[in-house]
């Protein structure tokens, strides 16, 4: 009998207990998918093409029930103006964001990375222009305390943008 009862609260036990819970990828179609979508929708500007921007940043942002974005935080970005251009293609991902059915919102944490396709042979002034926008940059952090709260981390998407001429 007790043995009995020991494997009953065994399987009993591990019928109502899950260790992780598994969701589907949260951007429709899934991560590469996703990283099409913010490679194809960020449009860099010629100003900071001109600059040669380089750099990372780092955003939190809460989805709702149907997938639209509802806030958007800066955690962290090397320069101010790297973010405008990120925020916008985030907007544009309305409505593709999937959230655990048991929940009204969900915030995902998003890492971009955003650099310049070297040339072959590099511009006269390609290494002295680099160097200013990293002397002259305007880094965004955040110096009290973050809230992570039930955030899923996504992958980083790498934004590369040709030079031109």
């Amino acid at each position: 009998m007790k043995k009995l009862l020991l494997v009953a609260t065994i399987l009993l036990t591990g019928f109502f207990a899950r260790a992780q819970e598994t969701l589907a990828f949260p951007f429709q179609g899934g991560k590469d998918v996703m990283s099409k979508f913010f490679k194809d929708s960020v449009i860099v500007s010629p100003q900071l093409i001109s600059r040669r921007a380089t750099g990372t940043a780092v955003f939190k942002f809460t989805a709702d029930e149907s997938g639209v974005i509802k806030k958007i935080i800066i955690y962290y970005a090397d320069d101010i103006t790297l973010t405008q251009p990120l925020i916008a293609a985030l907007k544009k991902s309305n409505k593709k964001w999937i959230i655990p059915d048991h929940e009204k919102a969900h915030d995902f944490i998003i890492p971009f990375n955003i650099t310049f396709v070297p040339p072959a042979t590099p511009p006269n002034g390609l290494a002295k222009a680099v160097y200013n926008f990293y002397t002259h940059r305007k880094p965004v952090i955040s110096f009290d305390q973050v809230p992570l709260d039930m955030a899923t981390l996504l992958p980083t998407v790498s934004i590369n943008y040709e030079l031109g001429q």
